[in-house]
């Protein structure tokens, strides 16, 4: 275990990539400790995405792509800014619940912070809002992609310790506002104390104007829940459901797609997949040896060993969760911690749909956490500023978020009160 683990850890302090150096420890250790034949490599890793749920990670993101390419979201933005754009820090406000909006079509934080960041980000700068500040915020509200529906975490999550996914994602709407709101609620005391401007006035008539030129771009998180809710298609089918949709949209609707455009976002949604499942394989051959290993039943006595209070054992789950997010990516966690997690959890008597919500939170604020925080990464990239700029800020969003994840750890009904309504 040590020569797996440490070799893993060495491969990630050098700079090597995650799935590379997931798949170089397993490899390692097979070589010099195995006792099974190589050929083993590849089948574990062929069994990791031989899974038909996984065939929603290139679909949501494809439609999230084509929603980003048809201008789409500048819609979506013109309805969150009608709402909230007059309250004081509204731009702040209003790029939060876009990127919740966003999220709940595209399923992927950086789509996310993509998407919204390069066209809120430049407003933001011109009414006075510090470059620091603003990446702070999107990397925090991009990273909700991955807890509210549909979201791609979710969907290796529900994949990886066999929850249903639709459950996963009725359990990740009312966390998934929440940590929005709790966002919001510290962009309003940043945007009093630098006294920064609100937008325009509110108005009826121009909301009801902002919500019909954006009913139909909305109406597609409705379709995916409902669709989902009312059991007309699984997951994977409203992954399909929505790419097709978002062609639609994009091509005959607002026309602002052409079919020229269409094999560029083809090509990125293949680059995107084939790096996601790149690392679900190499993981799946990781998490493989650590079952052999008996690692989870270790790992599960190790923490009783430390105490057997439900809730102790909580809170050292989600610091365990917390501190490998600063340095592993999300993915890699799910694949390799979470099954390790699963007994443990498990014997606890805890709801796996209540467990998989919260490290989804946990996984959100893992995004925005330096060194990894892939999220927080590509907001300063779109907002042309440095992660030294943004660290006097990001910490308080993560704390925000954090006392979101004490909620949602420590009251099961925020997760599972819409799956046993709508799914039992």
């Amino acid at each position: 275990m040590l020569v797996l683990i440490g070799s893993f850890f060495l491969a990630v302090t050098l700079g090597i990539p995650i799935s590379m150096s997931i798949g170089v420890s397993a490899v390692l250790y097979l070589l010099f400790y195995g006792s099974v034949s190589l050929a083993v490599i590849a089948q574990q890793m062929t069994l990791g995405i031989d899974s038909f749920p996984l065939l929603a990670i290139p679909l949501f993101l494809l439609a999230g792509m084509i929603m980003s390419e048809a201008n789409i979201t500048t819609r979506i933005i013109g309805f969150a800014n009608a709402l909230v754009g007059r309250i004081t820090g509204g731009l702040a406000m209003v790029m939060v619940i876009s990127c919740m909006f966003f999220g709940a079509i595209s399923g992927s934080g950086v789509a996310d912070v993509t998407a919204i960041g390069s066209l809120m980000l430049p407003a933001m700068d011109r009414q006075g809002y510090k470059k620091g500040l603003s990446a702070s915020l999107l990397g925090c509200a991009g990273s909700l992609g991955t807890v509210i529906p549909p979201s791609i975490v979710m969907i290796i999550l529900g994949v990886t310790t066999g929850t249903s996914i639709g459950k996963l994602y009725m359990g990740g709407i009312i966390p998934g506002v929440f940590t929005g709101c709790c966002l919001m609620g510290l962009a309003w005391v940043y945007a009093k104390r630098m006294h920064l401007p609100p937008g325009e006035p509110f108005a009826v008539g121009k909301v009801a104007t902002a919500f019909r030129q954006a009913f139909l771009s909305l109406l597609t998180p409705v379709i995916i829940i409902g669709g989902i809710i009312t059991g007309v298609f699984t997951a994977t089918e409203a992954a399909a459901v929505a790419s097709a949709y978002a062609l639609v949209l994009g091509l005959f609707v607002y026309r602002s797609l052409k079919l020229s455009q269409l094999p560029a976002i083809f090509l990125r949604v293949a680059e995107t997949t084939g790096i996601i499942l790149f690392i679900i394989s190499a993981a799946a051959l990781f998490g493989w040896i650590l079952a052999a290993e008996q690692i989870p039943q270790r790992l599960a006595a190790f923490f009783l060993s430390i105490s057997q209070n439900y809730y102790v054992l909580l809170i050292l789950i989600n610091v365990l969760l917390l501190i490998l997010g600063t340095f592993m990516e999300t993915i890699a966690i799910i694949i390799i911690v979470v099954p390790v997690l699963m007994p443990l959890v498990t014997s606890l008597g805890m709801d796996p749909v209540h467990f998989g919500v919260m490290v989804t939170v946990n996984m959100a604020i893992g995004a925005n956490t330096p060194p990894v925080g892939v999220d927080l990464i590509a907001a300063c990239k779109v907002g042309h500023t440095t992660l030294d700029d943004a660290m006097p800020y990001i910490w308080p969003f993560v704390a925000a978020m954090t006392i979101a994840l004490i909620f949602v750890t420590f009251i099961p009904p925020l997760v599972t009160f819409i799956p046993q309504m709508f799914l039992r």
